[in-house]
């Protein structure tokens, strides 16, 4: 039997990032796996596993800006535009190429 993970309040020595980027690895290691021995077939994810990944791919990315933006101590403001730029560049792009709305994937 598995032993639960501790709730994510009492963690006090690493950061959610830090918690979830082995997880993150090992499903990215999967994928290379089942496309190398499966090339040019569709990993059927269902919309909640799509919705997830989009999660995450915000999720990583608003991380790595946070990062850039304290870096080059950006104006608050400045931080806020570059946010939502990046937040409807990704609806964009997700809308182009899979005629998915991610502003309805949690309806």
């Amino acid at each position: 039997m598995k032993a639960k993970n501790p709730p994510l309040n009492n963690i006090a020595m690493k950061t959610l990032g830090e918690r979830l980027s082995p997880i993150l690895e090992e499903v990215e290691g999967l994928l290379w796996e089942r496309e190398a021995a499966m090339p040019n077939t569709p990993h059927e994810f269902t919309e909640e596993g799509f919705r997830a990944a989009c999660k995450i791919f915000m999720a990583a990315m608003m991380d790595k800006i946070w990062v850039l933006q304290e870096k080059e101590n950006m104006p608050i403001e400045d931080c806020l535009k570059m946010a939502e730029h990046a937040g409807n560049e990704i609806k964009r792009l997700v809308k182009q190429m899979t005629n998915i709305d991610t502003t309805k994937l949690y309806d």
